[in-house]
């Protein structure tokens, strides 16, 4: 009787070919979760991270608006003198006409041969443009300019010789006494002049300038980055007993560091788009009264506004001091975050 049951019972117990396999179901269970399954938890957690950063600072809007507005006024010091700085070099001329030579020629010159030289001095490397000033032109200009006009009528022939203006491509001291000695050698030049002061001086101002917008801006950013550390260090504080719970069930660093960065990132957002109103408003409110300057002297200078590639850079840079200044002020309180 067993012996025919036996059969029965084997059949009974191993498994069919139409059963799922038991450990290939187990390997499979192993393996975790698939790649799109973690990146959809991933984003998800993003997003509640900066939805959660998003409400917090809603719940708060002026704090969070003078905060904004304290980082916008840091930032907009120096690219707002740096804004200056341009406009005061593009209203001064270039560099190129501020490093002009002068050279002047035989008084036997024509102006037919003064044209000629002209030409030759335009095709040479090294200079960007070139004026031809006659005798005649450079008579008559000294007279306006000088107010002897009907004294240097009473001279028998025209004393100042012609001159030929060059520009140079470059403003750089040893590049531009080798093109003066290169134009002093050219035929009909009685004298080649440089006047290597001014440009020196030009050089010294302008790099002064960039220096102290250098500093103030290092000395800002250090100040925007104790405000934006100092902010999150009282959220932290505010937060600091839910913190504890989400490590006591084993939340990571990482999860509890993300709205944190988030919220730096938002005030720098914020305070980049006020930086970038603060200085359109301000160049603009303050171009009237340089139009009118201008227009006593018989100018049509204005100032240039904020170039949207320079206001994208703000916008960008204020964001990521946003960010390191969160991240410092996290680390730096991470450790004592750890439950009790």
């Amino acid at each position: 009787m067993s012996a025919t049951r036996s059969p029965k019972v084997a059949e009974r117990v191993a498994p069919k070919a139409s059963d799922p396999q038991p450990q290939k179901k187990k390997r499979d269970d192993d393996d975790g979760p698939d790649f799109g399954t973690l990146l959809h938890a991933w984003i998800e957690s993003h997003r509640a991270s900066l939805l959660d950063s998003l409400r917090r600072l809603g719940k708060q809007p002026i704090g969070s608006f003078f905060t904004c507005m304290v980082m916008a006024v840091a930032l907009s010091l120096p690219m707002g003198l740096s804004l200056l700085l341009n406009n005061v070099e593009r209203l001064g001329g270039s560099w190129q006409r501020a490093a002009q030579i002068s050279l002047y020629l035989q008084l036997e010159a024509t102006p037919g041969e003064g044209q000629a030289l002209l030409e030759q001095i335009k095709a040479m490397p090294g200079v960007a443009d070139a004026e031809y000033i006659g005798r005649d032109q450079a008579l008559e200009e000294f007279q306006q300019q000088s107010g002897l006009g009907e004294a240097l009528k009473e001279l028998p022939e025209n004393p100042l010789p012609g001159v030929v203006l060059v520009t140079p491509k470059e403003v750089d001291k040893p590049t531009l006494e080798a093109l003066r000695q290169r134009l002093s050698e050219l035929p009909k030049v009685q004298q080649a002049q440089l006047d290597l002061v001014w440009v020196e001086r030009l050089a010294a101002i302008l790099k002064l300038g960039d220096r102290f917008v250098f500093g103030l801006t290092v000395l800002l950013v250090s100040a925007l980055l104790l405000v934006i550390g100092n902010t999150i260090r009282l959220h932290i504080e505010n937060r600091r007993t839910e913190i504890e719970v989400i490590k006591l069930v084993g939340g990571t660093d990482s999860y509890v560091r993300r709205p944190f960065l988030y919220m730096g990132a938002l005030y720098g957002f914020g305070a980049g788009i006020l930086s970038w109103g603060v200085l359109a408003f301000g160049l603009d409110w303050l171009n009237d009264a340089v139009v009118g300057l201008a227009g006593l002297y018989g100018s049509d200078f204005a100032l240039a506004g904020v170039p949207v590639a320079d206001g994208l850079s703000l916008l960008l840079g204020a964001v990521l001091l946003g960010y390191i200044g969160a991240w410092i002020a996290v680390a730096r309180h991470l450790r004592e975050l750890a439950p009790k």
